[in-house]
């Protein structure tokens, strides 16, 4: 063999070489996540055209596109879930036929498959107004797949302005007070982790009605989880004194015998929202506040 037969059979092998790494790292950055394999390709070869679409009985349109880069850097997408994980009734194509009226209907025959590996999330919500209001047949009634989304769900609490965004899906009144609250402002505009998020007041999954005479006894304790905490108060030079002086007068005197005694048991004595307002908190230092001196004949 020449020299120059040689040169090239040596230059050759090296560019064979470097092509055989090339694609090996390029195969390896469009890998699944671990635990997905080839099955979602073989899902995505169809659901990752965003025309993918049907037509349901009542005339609406299904989107039945999948975006895989949002999947894959959501919360199932980085543990590797397989699509028939959720979708287990599908074994191959054509898939079973598709029965859903309604959009709604399709969320609402889903959700529950958030059960299986969510179980006791799931078992709280069972009895929260939530799933009342699903059970005497308000079908806007919220399930797990309106708050965290379906396909695409992330850590609910990140940013923590998320959490009332959230929220306001079905709360958006409330949520246009909440933002202009002392509270609301200082999450949405600030992102001060301080402030109470709908959450702390109403709770995550077994939400409760707060119209009941239940709710409205125990609101003064729950405003006190953040207006006793020293620390926390410390920072904004707000007394911690509040629940002592309200449980020592004669309305808080008597809330609280109420709920500890008759917790269902309806009171017309004043608890904190009635005199400081629920989602519309202001500062007292706020002209606007139902406690500032001004406002507070009114107020009482």
């Amino acid at each position: 063999m020449s020299r120059l037969m040689r040169r090239v059979l040596v230059v050759s092998t090296l560019l064979l070489l470097l092509a055989a790494v090339w694609w090996w790292g390029a195969q390896t950055a469009r890998a699944d996540p671990p635990g997905q394999g080839p099955e979602n390709q073989v899902c995505l070869s169809c659901h990752s055209n965003p025309d993918s679409k049907i037509r349901l009985r009542n005339g609406e349109e299904l989107s039945l596109y999948i975006d895989a880069a949002l999947f894959d850097a959501s919360a199932h997408g980085k543990q590797g879930q397989r699509c028939t994980a959720c979708h287990t009734n599908i074994s191959g194509y054509p898939h079973p036929p598709f029965t859903a009226a309604s959009r709604r209907d399709v969320n609402l025959a889903s959700y529950t498959l958030c059960r299986q590996c969510h179980d006791q999330q799931y078992a709280r919500t069972l009895d929260s107004i939530h799933a009342q209001q699903l059970a005497a047949g308000n079908k806007n009634a919220p399930v797990c797949t309106d708050c965290h989304t379906a396909h695409y769900v992330t850590p609910p609490d990140q940013p923590r302005a998320k959490i009332p965004e959230t929220c306001s899906k079905c709360h958006s009144l409330i949520y246009n007070q909440y933002k202009e609250s002392v509270h609301g402002a200082a999450l949405i505009n600030g992102a001060n982790v301080d402030v109470p998020t709908c959450e702390e007041c109403h709770g995550i999954h077994s939400i409760e009605d707060p119209r009941t005479a239940r709710f409205r006894l125990k609101s003064p304790q729950i405003c006190a989880t953040c207006h006793t905490d020293k620390a926390r108060m410390a920072k904004y030079k707000i007394s911690t004194d509040v629940l002592a002086t309200y449980v020592a007068d004669f309305h808080g005197t008597t809330v609280e015998l109420f709920e500890k005694q008759a917790p269902d048991a309806p009171t017309n004595k004043a608890v904190c929202y009635d005199c400081h307002g629920i989602h519309d908190i202001k500062s007292i230092k706020d002209p606007n506040s139902q406690v500032v001196k001004e406002n507070l004949l009114k107020t009482c």
